[in-house]
């Protein structure tokens, strides 16, 4: 049990510095093949036409992303019922006669009266509520270009992963851009990417101690009150 109490927890985060895979398939550029011009002014394949935006497949662009949630709803309910019955006297009589061996006998009159009480009933209900959001989610993260569309826009993928004293915090965003909503400076916003997807969590201690287990997930789940 001391070895056990030692061990780290499996659940612990864990954060891996193996390159991607697209970085392990793609060969290394061991040469230059640009050649050296002595004397000239522009050397190393500098190009005076052309900038530093990415257009091909796995050039990196930065993303700026800047994302901000704002709703506000009210509603509100009022019913009002009332219901009145005045009740009354309910008056009954039964009168006759029979004749019983040639005798006839007479039934006197007889009457029955019921007093209904009035009644009343009234119900209200009256309900309201309001619901506010104010949400803002900035950051900057780089991704590349996975593929190049046949129409030349770019469908592009990010992660970022930071680990810093037993928390884990990954960063993950996906989406197709325009060549041209690419800044010069290699930079583009979250709102020109179409289909985006930015998704932003966290593991480690503070994360696992403040959502609830699976058991309690599964009862929430299924029991009806």
């Amino acid at each position: 049990m001391l070895f056990i109490g030692c061990a780290s927890h499996p659940m612990d985060p864990t954060i891996s510095m193996t390159p991607p895979k697209y970085v392990q398939e793609m060969p290394s550029k061991d040469t230059d093949n640009v050649s050296n011009n002595p004397g000239s002014l522009f050397s190393n394949g500098t190009n005076l036409f052309s900038d530093t935006k990415a257009k091909r497949v796995n050039d990196v662009v930065t993303v700026v992303i800047t994302e901000q949630i704002t709703q506000s709803s009210q509603a509100s309910k009022k019913l009002n019922e009332s219901n009145t019955d005045a009740g009354g006297l309910f008056d009954a009589t039964i009168s006759g006669g029979a004749y019983v061996g040639g005798k006839e006998y007479k039934l006197s009159k007889t009457g029955i009266g019921i007093n209904f009480p009035s009644m009343n009933s009234t119900r209200t209900f009256q309900g309201s509520g309001t619901q506010q959001r104010n949400e803002k989610f900035q950051t900057t993260i780089t991704a590349r270009i996975v593929k190049v569309l046949a129409n030349g826009n770019y469908y592009i993928y990010g992660t970022r992963e930071l680990y810093v004293d037993g928390q884990k915090q990954i960063i993950q965003i996906s989406g197709v851009v325009r060549p041209e909503d690419i800044s010069p400076d290699n930079t583009i916003d979250s709102k020109y990417i179409a289909d985006a997807k930015i998704a932003y969590k966290t593991q480690g201690d503070i994360k696992r101690y403040t959502e609830q287990n699976w058991f309690a997930k599964l009862w929430s789940a299924i029991v009806p009150w």
